[in-house]
């Protein structure tokens, strides 16, 4: 559920609704805007009646919302998400960002094309997966951590930023290391 608050008000009004929520065996997490204060209230109440919450003083508006990733909706942050990846990268933001490349990275030679036709085109971030898991083991199953050092050589020539995958948590420090020492 979430809920907007009126414009100006009140910290007491604001804490009374999260009162409320929490009572109401709620987690509830605030967003606070320059003109109005959202509530996202997330938990499964298939008994509770949002509507008890419109009479409330200084409620704007109350949405019951059934689909998923509430808290990444326009309704729970209508000011949109930015996320500054560094060097002047950011998405979310008024300019279009593209991600480009191989669906996994087959050699050297290979992925040091595809970067330089990425960065001539203008993409700021190259993708291409180190780890392919496949059904059958005779399949071509990635570099691994080869792939990822070569993933790292290529982000140093080319400055892009790089998009891959851990198959599990396991395979996060085998990232780490491949990227504190590119080959």
């Amino acid at each position: 559920m979430v809920i907007v608050m009126q414009e100006g008000a009140s910290e007491a009004q604001i804490q009374h609704v999260i009162d409320r929520l929490v009572a109401h065996g709620f987690n509830v997490h605030r967003s606070t805007g320059e003109s109005h204060t959202v509530l996202g209230a997330v938990g499964l109440h298939r008994d509770f009646d949002h509507r008890d919450f419109e009479l409330l003083d200084g409620v704007r508006e109350v949405m019951r919302i059934t689909q998923p990733f509430k808290l990444a909706s326009r309704q729970f942050r209508p000011e949109g998400t930015i996320v500054d990846l560094g060097r002047g990268i950011k998405i979310g933001g008024p300019e279009v960002v593209v991600a480009a490349g191989p669906c996994s990275v087959e050699s050297r030679e290979q992925i040091f094309q595809v970067a330089e036709c990425v960065a001539k085109a203008g993409a700021k971030i190259l993708r291409g997966g180190a780890f392919k898991p496949r059904t059958s083991p005779y399949a071509f199953q990635g570099l691994g951590e080869e792939g990822l050092k070569i993933l790292a050589e290529v982000r140093e020539v080319y400055g892009l930023k790089i998009v891959t995958e851990a198959l599990d948590e396991g395979g996060v420090p085998t990232l780490f290391r491949a990227w504190a020492s590119p080959a």
